[in-house]
């Protein structure tokens, strides 16, 4: 009976997993702009591979192989934000500006007078 219900819990868990890993899949292809895309792709893979993971160790039990997927676990729950963080930062000191639904009032009147 607890395997079954392991098993049910693990396969929920990968499951939304994989929506999530689909959801910022999607994200990457429709938002507008570099920084919608960086935030689609930052959150939804922390969550995606944190939840597969999480189901996996829940299929595996408590064995060597759990401990090192919490390493895993625990080394993308850093990198990933920190890099979409720092590519952010830098695309923003590069000059990137973020989309906007208007331009601001005064680009406005600049391209307007031209």
């Amino acid at each position: 009976m607890m395997s079954v219900i392991a098993d049910l819990v693990s396969w929920a868990l990968i499951a939304a997993g994989c929506f999530f890993m689909v959801t910022g899949g999607i994200g990457l292809i429709r938002l507008p702009d570099l920084y919608t895309r960086f935030h689609a792709a930052g959150i939804t893979d922390t969550a995606g591979a944190g939840l597969i993971l999480v189901g996996v160790m829940v299929q595996a039990g408590f064995t060597l192989l759990t401990v090192k997927l919490i390493f895993i676990l625990l080394f993308i729950l850093f990198t990933s934000p920190t890099a979409t963080h720092a590519l952010a930062r830098a695309a923003r000191h590069d000059g990137l500006a973020p989309w906007l639904r208007r331009r601001p009032p005064d680009t406005e009147s600049k391209s307007s007078s031209s």
